[in-house]
């Protein structure tokens, strides 16, 4: 049988872990081949200093079922961004979606700090890693990506829109690169709509990346155990969930609907019926405004 996107080409760029990983798994278990991009080699590791790599990521792509190509990429250099999608077009001759998740900001930011009081060139660093890094890739990618029609955009942020607009997000230089990657995709979506291309911003809710079951101490196989923690976690949701809504938005002839729109996986979850990996459909955003924000006890009765 074949696979929805067998013979589609995607470009995960920031694609070590986290969402980035999730997707570009999603994306290869749909049948596609998936370029996936990052700082962490087996070589040489980022200032994250973490032990997932792209090459990783690769063949975990390829053992879903995709083809996985690891191309160690800085995107705030643009030669480097230019170099590595001049070899998507020779090797493949398309680019059918590109996956802008490049962050980079984890160590970076420093919660409920006001701008005077947060380490400027911190910030600053953020912002390029966040919102520098899109805008490069963009420029270079697209238009491969506009050689064939239907192509798709996925601006990864923290937030949809709604959330965003009414909620100060950590600081304010969080707080405003995550805002910009929603603008983004709006913006993207006026210039690629017209052109039969498809450009949205897409959030994973409370996700349990790496770095997070690092935090509380768990594995994916026992995350529950981190509810003694915080019971709030139980809305949580794997990687995969983000990249199992990227895979669907793919295989959609009728993704256009979504153009320039802010979407969650939690709302996509619901829109194509997919589920995590554990069969449930977690909605964190309505969970957060309902439950959390709302003081009520810490239930996912519903929401998952």
């Amino acid at each position: 049988m074949t696979a929805p996107l067998d013979g589609r080409v995607a470009l995960v760029a920031g694609a070590t872990r986290g969402a980035g990983r999730g997707i570009a798994v999603e994306l290869g278990a749909a049948g596609a081949t998936v370029y996936v991009t990052g700082r962490s080699t087996r070589a040489r590791r980022s200032e994250y200093d973490r032990p997932e790599t792209i090459e990783d990521t690769a063949d975990l792509v390829t053992a879903a079922g995709g083809r996985g190509v690891a191309v160690p990429t800085d995107h705030l250099d643009a030669a480097r961004v230019r170099d590595l999608v001049d070899r998507i077009a020779r090797e493949a001759g398309r680019l059918d979606v590109l996956v802008n998740d490049i962050w980079g900001g984890e160590a970076l930011f420093e919660w409920e700090t006001p701008i005077w009081e947060h380490d400027l060139d911190k910030g600053l660093r953020l912002l390029r890693l966040a919102v520098e890094t899109h805008a490069i890739t963009s420029h270079h990618a697209l238009p491969l990506l506009l050689r064939h029609p239907g192509g798709l955009v996925v601006e990864v942020t923290d937030g949809t829109d709604d959330y965003n607009r009414d909620h100060y997000r950590n600081s304010f230089f969080y707080d405003l690169a995550k805002s910009s990657v929603v603008r983004m995709a709006f913006s993207l979506g006026h210039e690629l709509g017209p052109r039969g291309a498809t450009a949205l911003a897409l959030t994973p809710g409370w996700m349990r990346s790496e770095i997070m079951l690092d935090q509380f101490g768990v594995r994916e196989e026992n995350w529950r155990d981190a509810l003694a923690q915080e019971p709030h976690f139980a809305v949580s949701e794997s990687p995969r969930y983000v990249g199992r809504a990227v895979a669907a938005l793919a295989a959609d002839p009728d993704v256009a609907r979504f153009n320039g729109r802010s979407l969650s996986s939690g709302g996509l979850a619901r829109e194509y019926g997919f589920t995590d990996l554990d069969g449930s459909r977690p909605d964190a955003w309505r969970y957060l405004v309902e439950v959390q924000e709302a003081g009520g006890p810490a239930d996912a009765t519903g929401y998952r």
